[in-house]
Formats: C-alpha cells, sequence, structure tokens
C-alpha cells in the first residue's frame, strides 16, 4: 500500500482533488482522512478515531490542523465516513 499524501491546510482548505480545495470540514467526516497534523504531531483523524475507538473523538480544534494525511490515491475525494458507520 502506498503512502497517504500530505495536503497542506490553507486558509482552512485542503486540495485533496485537482478540481478546488475543500473546507477542511470535510476531511472531519471523510474516509479518506486517515491522520491530521496540528503542532508537528500526527494524530488520528477524528473520522477514523470516531471509527475505531467505540464512536469517541478526541479533543481537536480543526482550526490548529496543519495538513492532513489523506489516503485517496484513487482521486475519489469526499466520502462520508456516516456511511460506513451507519
Amino acid at each position: 500500500m502506498s503512502e497517504p499524501r500530505r495536503l497542506p491546510v490553507v486558509g482552512g482548505r485542503v486540495q485533496c482533488t485537482p478540481k478546488e480545495p475543500v473546507s477542511l470540514d470535510r476531511c472531519r467526516f471523510c474516509v479518506h482522512s486517515a491522520r491530521v497534523v496540528v503542532n508537528g504531531r500526527e494524530m488520528p483523524s477524528p473520522a477514523r478515531a470516531y471509527c475505531t475507538r467505540c464512536r469517541e473523538t478526541p479533543d481537536l480544534d480543526m482550526a490548529k490542523v496543519e495538513a492532513i494525511l489523506c489516503d485517496d490515491l484513487a482521486g475519489e475525494g469526499f466520502r462520508s465516513i456516516t456511511n460506513i458507520i451507519s
């Protein structure tokens, strides 16, 4: 499996597909959002933490996120985690 893409956060948005940047809030609920980087430290994304840790998420201020580690290597773009866990 290839390494996740590191998507920098610029103005509260990330370039997850070539079309246009999307709001960082989408990453909070995206299945492809594997990890977030805050103060240079990687931690599970809210979507993954919710799915794997008894449906609890860490207290994470998305405004402090510097980058998203995205495992969408096929270019699908946003896909909601709620479709998987419901």
